[in-house]
């Protein structure tokens, strides 16, 4: 499925590469983090690569981000950072509360599937994905793919796009 340039909320932008990626490419993006520094490594990058983001410093489970409700929501590693069913439920809950009708949100999710001889993200079980999403999304995809990386041994990650569901 083919995502349109749209207003997309990133959440987690970390340093903003991926915003910065997303504004390349003719998104209307606003990142956040909680991450002081970051949100300045990620004003920064914007600048010399003079694209047009906003990135906020703030934190994303107690505050409304200004700007939603959004099209699309984009997160790189922040779903799968909450240990229980009802953490990541309500993470679910707050990114369907920012999405328009039909709004779609793409997470990508450390893969339980891959035994670890070494660090990297959490993991999470297809089942720990789709318990925690119901019933605020419908998943249109779930794929196991690898996290982008520089490193030669990427760890495994769940490629996730969902669908607000109309009900809510």
């Amino acid at each position: 499925m083919d995502i349109k340039p749209c207003n997309v909320l990133e959440i987690g932008c970390g340093t903003g590469n991926n915003s910065i990626w997303l504004a390349q490419n003719n998104f209307d993006v606003i990142g956040i983090d909680t991450a002081e520094i970051a949100i300045q490594k990620a004003l920064e990058k914007a600048s010399k690569a003079n694209v047009k983001c906003t990135f906020i410093e703030i934190n994303f489970l107690e505050n409304k981000i200004e700007g939603a409700p959004f099209k699309f929501v984009f997160d790189r590693g922040c779903f799968h950072i909450f240990s229980s069913d009802q953490e990541r439920r309500n993470f679910a809950e707050n990114v369907s509360d920012h999405l328009e009708k039909d709004g779609l949100w793409l997470s990508i999710v450390g893969n339980a599937d891959e035994l670890r001889d070494h660090p990297g993200p959490p993991q999470r079980t297809a089942r720990d994905i789709v318990n925690s999403v119901e019933p605020y999304f419908e998943i249109l995809s779930l794929v196991s793919s690898h996290f982008e990386s520089d490193r030669s041994n990427t760890p495994r990650a769940w490629v996730c796009l969902m669908r607000k569901r109309s009900s809510i």
